[in-house]
């Protein structure tokens, strides 16, 4: 079976990811990576706001709000 790829923001809620990739730069890769957003690490959409923009995602154990800017870098299989 294949692996699907795509965006951190394209997660339906309730749904899970695993981080393959950062397309990020910078201090917004730094941030990322200081909330634990690497690779191998497992996302969950909790909620998306009405718009859409932004997301609440469960990151290790933690409940985090992404703007779909940030989470667009993301990428998830």
């Amino acid at each position: 079976m294949e692996n699907i790829n795509f965006t951190m923001n394209r997660l339906e809620e309730g749904r899970w990811g695993r981080v393959i990739r950062l397309d990020t730069k910078g201090d917004m890769r730094r941030r990322l990576q200081d909330i634990g957003l690497v690779e191998g690490t497992m996302v969950r959409c909790l909620r998306k706001s009405p718009s859409g923009d932004p997301a609440a995602y469960l990151i290790r154990g933690a409940v985090i709000a992404l703007r779909n800017e940030a989470s667009s870098e993301i990428f998830v299989e």
